[in-house]
């Protein structure tokens, strides 16, 4: 198990922010290749293998948002991780030494296969659900409590359910924010939970009965970074999704100052 989990965090998750706790993004700090990517994208990899209509889903008519998705995650690569990613025509070399076809016949899956962060994409569907955006594309083979098959092709009002916290006036700053993001002005926030177990794909329908961990005894911390971007040609609303899980150990350390987060 040891070989999923991170030993730090790129942020403080100790710092309280408001809700929905939202600041600026620096491109280059988007995408995270962190000490359990090697674990991580393994685990990618059998999930994709053996459960990819669980992990991967997306309505034809975000096909195009989808491989715009790719050429923005290829450029972002290129400018910020060339260190990390070695690009030969249409095949890439990960930080592992695994060479990666581009496979533009299946964007997500490819992206997959690349970078350890889940991808939703999010578009306004009027016959859907009005103004909300609705989830017509996932890659999200780390969902924490929440489900793909449940939530796709619903609005963003739904796919929050059951979030005690995200109740009306949340659920109206929310989408300002899904309505208002700029292309070159993504966003990015954080969560915290406390967790019994380590696995990284936890999913969870709305309606299963939810035991709380106790904070003062859970051997993991599960922090996910969530970011809000627009794609400048199909318009598309991206939330991306890092996770981190640390173990109690650890978590304790940050918390003492002996480690850097």
């Amino acid at each position: 198990m040891t070989e999923i989990l991170q030993k730090s965090l790129p942020y403080d998750p100790f710092q309280p922010r408001p809700m929905p706790g939202i600041a600026p993004l620096d491109p280059a700090d988007w995408l995270v290749i962190d000490d359990a990517y090697d674990g991580q994208m393994n685990t990618r990899a059998e999930l994709l293998t053996d459960h990819r209509d669980v992990v991967l889903q997306l309505d034809p008519s975000a096909r195009a948002a989808a491989d715009e998705l790719l050429d923005h995650v290829l450029a972002n690569l290129a400018q910020y991780h060339g260190d990390a990613f070695d690009r030969d025509g249409d095949e890439i070399r990960r930080p592992d030494g695994q060479v990666i076809p581009l496979d533009r016949s299946d964007p997500l899956a490819t992206l997959a296969k690349l970078v350890p962060d889940d991808f939703c994409l999010l578009q306004k569907r009027p016959e859907n659900s009005g103004d909300e955006h609705v989830l017509t594309g996932a890659l999200l083979c780390f969902p924490a409590s929440w489900s793909l098959d449940e939530k796709f092709m619903q609005p963003l009002t739904f796919i929050h359910v059951p979030v005690a916290s995200y109740d009306a006036s949340i659920a109206k700053r929310v989408q300002r924010l899904f309505d208002g993001v700029q292309p070159a002005r993504p966003l990015w926030r954080f969560n915290a939970l406390w967790y019994d177990d380590a696995t990284l794909h936890q999913p969870s329908r709305s309606d299963a009965k939810r035991n709380a961990p106790d904070p003062d005894s859970a051997p993991y911390f599960r922090s996910e970074k969530q970011c809000i971007l627009r794609l400048p040609k199909t318009q598309a609303v991206v939330f991306s999704i890092h996770t981190f899980v640390l173990a109690r150990t650890d978590v304790l350390a940050l918390q003492a100052g002996t480690t850097r987060i």
